[in-house]
């Protein structure tokens, strides 16, 4: 197991300014049998691939730079470089970017996710 990895800074740098970038750095391929953290960058207006959407997980963000605007239970919230953002289980939610700049975060499963069954489970609204 790797004890300390790396974001591959020159596969980010190297995605167009309008794509998201999203990277493992700890889940069942790593190693990890408890929890997984995913390294994302979200370009300015763009978002979760899932629109409106539930875990069986625990999901947990802590935004790094940027500004993320966020829908949870129909409430609207906004997050900045130091904020921890929860998602308990079941609870509907989606997440973008509204800002001119790109948001850089880390997304935290806990317990992690089976690879085997879908992540994002959509909402019907």
């Amino acid at each position: 197991m790797e004890y300390v990895r790396h974001v591959d800074q020159a596969a980010m740098n190297g995605a167009a300014p309008t794509e998201r970038y999203s990277q493992w750095l700890l889940d069942h391929t790593t190693g990890s049998q408890h929890c997984s953290i995913n390294f994302i960058k979200t370009p300015a207006g763009g978002g979760s691939p899932a629109g409106m959407h539930t875990h069986v997980v625990d999901q947990i963000f802590y935004i790094l730079s940027g500004t993320m605007s966020l829908e949870i239970e129909d409430k609207q919230y906004e997050a900045g470089p130091g904020s921890l953002v929860v998602f308990p289980a079941g609870v509907p939610h989606r997440n973008w970017n509204g800002g001119t700049e790109p948001t850089v975060h880390l997304a935290f499963n806990v317990p992690m996710p089976d690879p085997s069954e879908p992540f994002a489970r959509p909402v019907s609204g």
